[in-house]
């Protein structure tokens, strides 16, 4: 167009096509970025450390919400920051929290002395584990203010508390609540 001339109405419309396009795919990425980082996060399970809750392959939904209103809590299934392997997220059972005492004897677990009733390990029993280098676990082990132990379900074969010690509650990054895929497993937890 030469000086003095307008865009016709053709070009305008499609102009403001392509805008509010943009605008309507940039407020689905905000969305889907704000509900990620602040209500819900998908995740893929790739080990066996929670089975039989929670199968290899299993996508599950961990909120973020509850832990706005309480602490986390003895029972909660848990996503938290690999203590070891930075970007990585685990998923284990809140076993014990802050100022609480866990014991391993004979294949059961104690918490303040008492023996937990645990159905959701089919029997499996809870050996302690040679702890990660630089890292000393002794029990009975009195988690400290602002800690918790977790613990895999699938206790012959999780890396949990028992090899890298109690992890920091800060580190938690949402509460488990239902398997969504695949559809023979979908439930809550």
């Amino acid at each position: 167009m030469g000086y003095g001339q307008h865009a016709t109405p053709r070009s305008r419309g499609f102009f403001r096509s392509v805008l509010s396009w943009a605008f309507y795919i940039a407020l689905v990425f905000a969305l889907v970025w704000g509900l990620q980082t602040f209500v819900v996060c998908p995740y893929t399970i790739p080990s066996g450390s929670m089975e039989d809750t929670i199968e290899v392959g299993d996508n599950v939904w961990s909120e973020k919400v509850s832990y706005y209103f309480r602490d986390v809590e003895q029972g909660d299934i848990v996503t938290f920051d690999d203590p070891e392997i930075a970007g990585r997220t685990l998923i284990k059972r809140v076993i014990a929290v802050g100022g609480q005492t866990v014991d391993l004897v004979d294949g059961l677990v104690y918490v303040d002395g008492m023996a937990l009733d645990e159905p959701y390990t089919n029997g499996k029993p809870s050996a302690p584990l040679t702890p990660v280098s630089g890292v000393e676990i002794s029990y009975p082990y009195t988690v400290p203010q602002g800690e918790i132990w977790v613990m895999g379900d699938n206790r012959t074969n999780s890396a949990d508390s028992r090899y890298f010690g109690s992890i920091d509650e800060a580190s938690v990054s949402g509460r488990a609540v239902v398997i969504y895929w695949p559809l023979d497993h979908i439930g809550v937890l």
